[in-house]
């Protein structure tokens, strides 16, 4: 895929990587189980869909401000721009573009649950 006449590449890492990875084994467990619908499934593909998304256009998602980006983010993965993409049940898949003259890269940082967005971006205190 290319976008503005570069390729683009999504990599999941960090906290979304093993979200991702606990995931995977939940619905591999259910469908062994016979269980072909349920939320842990509908995430899933709700996060498969929306790569294939970031592939097409890394801008798809939602921009967020550069004053509401979590001292976390920076300091863990040096971001300097943070969006996020609305998935199935209310969850969140937030990412960051990193860009260069040959390529550029959504890099996927966290799957969060509702709860624990507005917390980590301090929609809430608790």
């Amino acid at each position: 895929m290319t976008f503005k006449g570069k390729p683009v590449k999504v990599v999941i890492t960090g906290d979304a990587k093993e979200e991702l990875e606990e995931l995977n084994k939940i619905v591999g467990e259910e469908i062994s189980r016979g269980i072909t619908s349920s939320d842990h499934q509908t995430l899933l593909n709700s996060i498969k869909q929306k790569i294939e998304f970031l592939k097409d256009n890394p801008e798809y998602g939602i921009h967020i401000p550069k004053d509401r980006i979590p001292k976390e983010y920076i300091m863990k993965y040096d971001v300097n721009n943070l969006w996020k993409v609305n998935l199935s049940g209310a969850w969140r898949m937030i990412y960051t573009i990193r860009g260069s003259e040959v390529d550029i890269i959504s890099l996927i940082l966290d799957i969060l649950n509702h709860r624990d967005y507005e917390r980590k971006f301090g929609y809430r205190k608790s």
